[in-house]
């Protein structure tokens, strides 16, 4: 990992980039307890982790230095940990962990219907909104992962059909954009962009 002085220039960067309306998301998967203070003191102020297990351990040692949303797959089990030590879920994708969850949350979507990855069909979208409505689930915006691709002019059309489907259901935040192609999702709307290995690798 980068020095927190060469983390924080990379971060102001994107955040000038990306512009005022966008939160920058570090994307903390592949970063260590021990690292996570590096990112403290590079200024970084929201953090992203993908594993409940993680999330627990590094919310209990840095619990006050961030503010955590939980941006992996949401396991219905796991949902009541989330919702306990997190303030935003980026990923509900299942009427299962909807029913466990307490706290704000986007809903994953599954744009290139591609099995390899959760969320939900594009058509199931509506009347899964209206079971999340029922059960008390704040509903924020919607997320997605377009196919993995070098090109980040190849996400485009993705972000720019879940912008769409956001304002078809007057759903004001977006989570798309990671590393690679955070800064055409900025330009589709994007109000969180989630990003990792630009920051620190």
């Amino acid at each position: 990992m980068r020095s927190s002085e060469e983390i924080r220039e990379r971060y102001e960067r994107i955040r000038e980039s990306v512009g005022p309306g966008v939160t920058v998301v570090a994307a903390t998967k592949y970063v260590s307890l021990e690292e996570m203070g590096v990112l403290a003191r590079a200024g970084i102020t929201v953090v992203g982790e993908n594993r409940a297990q993680s999330l627990a351990a590094k919310q209990a040692e840095y619990g006050a230095a961030f503010h955590w949303h939980f941006i992996g797959q949401l396991q219905s089990r796991k949902a009541p940990l989330v919702s306990e030590l997190c303030e935003l879920c980026h990923s509900l994708a299942s009427e299962s962990a909807a029913r466990q969850l307490s706290i704000p949350a986007l809903v994953e979507v599954n744009l290139a219907g591609e099995e390899t990855k959760s969320g939900i069909a594009p058509e199931q979208l509506e009347d899964f909104l209206g079971f999340c409505a029922e059960v008390g689930v704040n509903v924020r915006g919607l997320m997605t992962m377009p196919p993995l691709t070098s090109d980040p002019e190849a996400s485009r059309p993705y972000f720019r059909r879940l912008r769409e489907l956001a304002e078809r259901f007057d759903l004001p935040q977006l989570s798309m954009g990671t590393s690679q192609d955070y800064l055409v999702a900025a330009e589709e709307g994007a109000t969180f962009v989630r990003v990792g290995s630009v920051l620190w690798s």
